[in-house]
């Protein structure tokens, strides 16, 4: 919740702390793109952390750190520093996330996570809403120094509360060295990717800067999968690599995420350049989407209890398409946004719970690592492909090619939802909701299981 506020109220105060540190338009876009790159790398390197070393430390190490980091941006004497700590920032953002899903994970059987999975997914809708809200009396009345230093005590009563409530941490994996080869490919890899896909909306997807950061991206990614292949140790288990529910999670994940931070992206243009409202005004409009989406998380979790996860996931990818294409008419902004809302909700409330259900105690960090890193890379792609089809072209000629696009990406995502578990029928305490041993195919190992030496 912390990191989700902490993003939208930036974008309020980016143009006040522009004209307060004498910074330029690329310097400031830097302040977004250096956080984004560090928490995307490091994701599922910290997760992997979690499951040495516990879950509990690296969240309390992550909190603490990223209030540091948010005291050092509020104290910052130039942009250079703020671009540094946001990227230290990213860091401990990335120690936080894959833990927080980790603990939901030790805390909670499989066939009762859905609850706790809609809880967070609302919290997190809650704290997008009120970002820019937020952000905006800050920025008025106290300055966007203020945007950061809030974020400290926030930090520390979550801090307090992780302290205060105890959860059995899993027997710890990995006893062998820690994978540094592959966490290095890793972290190059994501970067890579995740830098190209920034620079899109001002070079295009054919220009040479882009290409060669795919290019790069790709090569390192080939020499991850052999370095993982060859190695005793790797970074994701052969186990975890080889599930169809959390590859095909990550996959929807990837899509419904790109596909709604594109249609935002595309929104906020239209109603700022095109239409004239200001960014308070344009946070209002958006509002419905996110009620719905922080109302429809509970009742997505009823739902894929009742259903299971594979026809709650296709009904909201299904809602995620045509809600974003409904945006494309002036006359359904309003109920555009509140499909788009309910069919997120349903979709981050599935797939995460397929995610980190299906999770082995012993590998729950490096999973919910996993499933942040798509929920980080896919809104870097899906702004970029809105951008690429004319997003934020003048007199919104371009948003209509480019919402139609976007409902396109989540339509694809239709086909890793057909592989979701299907409907409940009776799961053992141990299984992940809506599966019987037959749908699992091959079982994920124990925590004490065997070992992350296993060679695929």
């Amino acid at each position: 919740m912390i990191v989700a506020l902490d993003g939208t109220v930036l974008v309020v105060a980016q143009p006040s702390m522009r004209r307060d540190l004498g910074a330029s338009v690329a310097q400031v876009q830097w302040t977004s793109t250096a956080y984004l790159l560090t928490v995307a790398a490091f994701l599922v390197v910290a997760g992997r952390l979690g499951d040495r070393y516990g879950h509990s430390r690296l969240a309390i190490t992550g909190v603490l750190g990223f209030a540091a980091a948010s005291a050092g941006i509020a104290l910052a004497p130039g942009v250079g520093w703020v671009i540094a700590l946001r990227a230290a920032q990213g860091f401990f953002g990335a120690l936080l996330q894959p833990a927080t899903l980790a603990l939901l994970r030790l805390a909670y059987p499989p066939d009762r996570l859905a609850t706790p999975v809609a809880v967070r997914t609302s919290a997190i809708g809650v704290a997008a809403a009120a970002g820019p809200l937020l952000g905006g009396l800050l920025v008025a009345h106290l300055g966007w120094r203020a945007v950061f230093v809030v974020n400290v005590p926030l930090a520390l009563a979550i801090a307090a509360l992780i302290l205060a409530v105890r959860v059995p941490e899993p027997e710890r994996t990995g006893a062998g060295r820690p994978p540094l080869g592959s966490a290095a490919l890793l972290v190059a890899a994501v970067a890579a990717l995740v830098h190209a896909l920034a620079g899109v909306p001002a070079y295009g997807w054919t220009a040479p800067p882009t290409l060669l950061g795919l290019g790069g991206a790709a090569g390192l990614g080939v020499l991850l999968v052999r370095w993982e292949r060859r190695g005793a140790h790797p970074l994701v288990p052969a186990a975890v690599a080889r599930s169809m529910p959390v590859m095909a999670s990550m996959a929807l994940l990837l899509t419904a995420s790109g596909a709604l931070s594109g249609a935002l992206f595309t929104a906020t243009f239209l109603l700022q350049d095109v239409r004239g409202l200001g960014a308070y005004d344009t946070a209002l409009r958006l509002l419905p989407l996110t009620a719905v989406m922080v109302a429809g998380a509970p009742l997505a979790g009823f739902a894929q209890r009742r259903f299971g996860a594979r026809r709650i996931a296709l009904a909201g990818t299904g809602l995620v398409a045509l809600g974003i294409a409904g945006l494309c008419t002036e006359a359904l902004t309003g109920a555009g946004g509140a499909v788009l809302g309910a069919g997120f909700a349903a979709v981050m409330v599935t797939a995460t719970g397929t995610v980190v259900g299906d999770a082995p105690p012993g590998y729950a960090g490096v999973i919910g690592g996993l499933k942040q890193t798509a929920t980080n890379v896919g809104p870097a792609f899906g702004i970029a492909l809105a951008a690429g089809a004319g997003a934020g072209a003048e007199a919104g000629a371009g948003a209509t090619p480019a919402l139609l696009a976007l409902a396109a990406l989540a339509a694809v995502g239709l086909l890793p939802a057909s592989l979701l578990p299907g409907r409940p029928r009776g799961a053992a305490a141990g299984d992940l909701v809506g599966e019987d041993a037959g749908q699992r195919g091959e079982r994920a190992p124990a925590a004490h299981g065997p070992a992350d030496g296993e060679r695929r």
